[in-house]
C-alpha cells in the first residue's frame, strides 16, 4: 500500500503541475490528435467499404454463375442454363442477368468512371426485396429506360431524373431512382435485360442468375441440386458471402495503408511526447531528487512520469477521435472495386471499434514516449540534482 500511495501522490503533483508545462504539453497532445485523426480516418474508409459490400444481400437470396469464375464479369450463361437455374429447387423468382460496365463522369472532378449497368429480369424485384423507388418509377420492359441507385446519382454526373444518355449501340433515359439501404447495388444502373443484351450484341447470353430461394435453410439443397446437375457447369454462392468476398482486397489494401501512414506518423508523435517528457523531467529534477531524498521509491516516480505521458497521449486520443468522427463519419464516395472493375459508392465508418483501436494506438505512444525519460528520472543522482538550479 506504500509503494501505490506514493504512486498517487507524485501522479497527483505531476498532474496539478501541468499548466507550468502548457506549451510543451500542448504540442503533444496536437501530434498524438494528429495521427489517431488520420488512422481512425484511413480505416474507416476500408471499413466503410466493406460494411456497404457486406450488407448487399440476403441469407435466402443466391447467385448463381458460371463454374470456375468468381465474378459476374467473368461469367457466361445461355438462356436454356438461365431457365434450369430458375427452376431450382425451393426457388421463388428468378432475374437472369447481365453486367456491363459504362463510363460516367465523377460529379466533382469530372474523370470518367466505371459505373455497373446492369439488365434484369421483372423477377429482379422481387429478389431485392429492400429495393424501393423513392423518385419516378421503374423501367417499362421493353423500352430503353434505366432506373439509378441514390448513391450512384449522387456520385455521378447526368444521371438526374429525366436524363438521356447514350450507352453501346442505344439512347437511355433515366426514368426512376431508387433504393437499397445502402448496399452496394445503390452503387448501379438497372434497365430491362432485353433491351440491353442488342445493345451490347450479347445474343441470348446472361452472366449470372440471381435467386430467391424460400428460406436460408433451402441453399444447401439448391447448391447440391445445381453443381450436380450434368446439365450445368455452375458457381452457386449466397449473395452475401459473394459481395463479402469482394471487399476483401481492397479492405486488406487500405488497412495496410492505413497502418504504414500512422505508424510513420506515429514516430514524429512518440518523438514529441519524448521532447515534452524530458522537458518536464528537466524542469523537475530537483523535485525528484527532494522525492527520493524523502524515502520515495524509483517505482512510483517511474510510473508517475509514464501517467503523465499516457494522460497526454489519451486526451490527444479522445480529441482525435472526435475530429475524425465529426469529419468523416458518414462522408460519401466512390472508390474501385477492383474485382469487378467498377466503381462502389459507399460511406465512411468511423466505427466504436476504430476509436478503440485510435485510444489503443495513442495510450501506446503515450506509453512509449514517456519511458525513457521515467527512466532518466530516477537514475538522477539525489546529491548531484538537488545541487542543480
Amino acid at each position: 500500500m506504500n509503494t501505490i500511495s506514493q504512486i498517487l501522490a507524485v501522479t497527483a503533483l505531476n498532474i496539478r503541475n501541468l499548466r507550468e508545462r502548457v506549451a510543451s504539453s500542448v504540442v503533444a497532445i496536437v501530434g498524438v490528435a494528429g495521427v489517431v485523426t488520420v488512422f481512425v480516418a484511413v480505416l474507416s474508409i476500408a471499413e466503410g467499404f466493406r460494411a456497404t459490400l457486406a450488407s448487399t444481400g440476403s441469407p435466402a437470396t443466391a447467385i448463381v454463375m458460371r463454374g470456375g469464375t468468381d465474378t459476374e464479369m467473368n461469367s457466361i450463361l445461355q438462356r436454356d442454363d438461365t431457365r434450369v437455374v430458375a427452376d431450382g429447387p425451393q426457388v421463388q423468382s428468378a432475374s437472369a442477368e447481365l453486367f456491363v460496365i459504362v463510363d460516367v463522369p465523377k460529379r466533382t472532378t469530372g474523370t470518367a468512371a466505371n459505373v455497373p449497368l446492369r439488365g434484369v429480369q421483372p423477377g429482379a424485384f422481387d429478389v431485392r426485396g429492400n429495393l424501393r423507388i423513392v423518385e419516378g418509377r421503374r423501367f417499362e420492359p421493353g423500352r430503353n429506360e434505366v432506373i439509378v441507385g441514390r448513391a450512384a446519382a449522387n456520385q455521378f454526373a447526368g444521371l438526374d431524373m429525366g436524363a438521356t444518355l447514350r450507352w453501346g449501340e442505344s439512347e437511355w433515359r433515366v426514368v426512376g431512382i431508387f433504393e437499397t439501404d445502402g448496399s452496394a447495388s445503390e452503387s448501379e444502373i438497372w434497365c430491362d435485360a432485353s433491351v440491353l443484351q442488342p445493345a451490347y450484341r450479347r445474343g441470348d447470353s446472361f452472366q449470372s442468375v440471381y435467386v430467391r430461394l424460400s428460406s436460408a435453410d433451402a441453399f444447401p439443397a439448391f447448391k447440391d441440386a445445381l453443381t450436380t446437375d450434368p446439365r450445368l457447369n455452375v458457381r452457386v454462392e449466397r449473395e452475401q458471402e459473394y459481395f463479402a468476398d469482394q471487399s476483401v482486397m481492397i479492405h486488406a489494401l487500405i488497412t495496410q495503408l492505413g497502418v504504414i501512414i500512422a505508424g510513420l506518423m506515429g514516430i514524429g508523435a512518440v518523438f514529441g511526447a519524448l521532447n515534452t517528457m524530458y522537458s518536464a523531467v528537466a524542469a523537475r529534477t530537483r523535485e525528484i531528487a527532494t522525492l527520493r531524498a524523502l524515502g520515495f521509491g524509483g517505482t512510483p516516480i517511474v510510473i508517475s512520469v509514464l501517467i503523465e505521458s499516457i494522460v497526454l497521449s489519451v486526451v490527444g486520443g479522445l480529441i482525435g477521435g472526435v475530429l475524425a468522427y465529426v469529419g468523416f463519419n458518414g462522408y460519401q464516395t466512390a472508390t474501385m472495386n477492383w474485382q469487378s472493375f467498377s466503381q462502389v459508392a459507399f460511406r465512411f465508418a468511423v466505427t466504436p471499434s476504430l476509436l478503440g483501436q485510435g485510444m489503443f494506438y495513442a495510450t501506446l505512444m503515450g506509453a512509449i514516449g514517456g519511458l525513457l525519460p521515467a527512466v532518466r528520472a530516477v537514475r538522477l543522482p539525489i546529491v548531484n540534482a538537488l545541487r542543480e538550479l
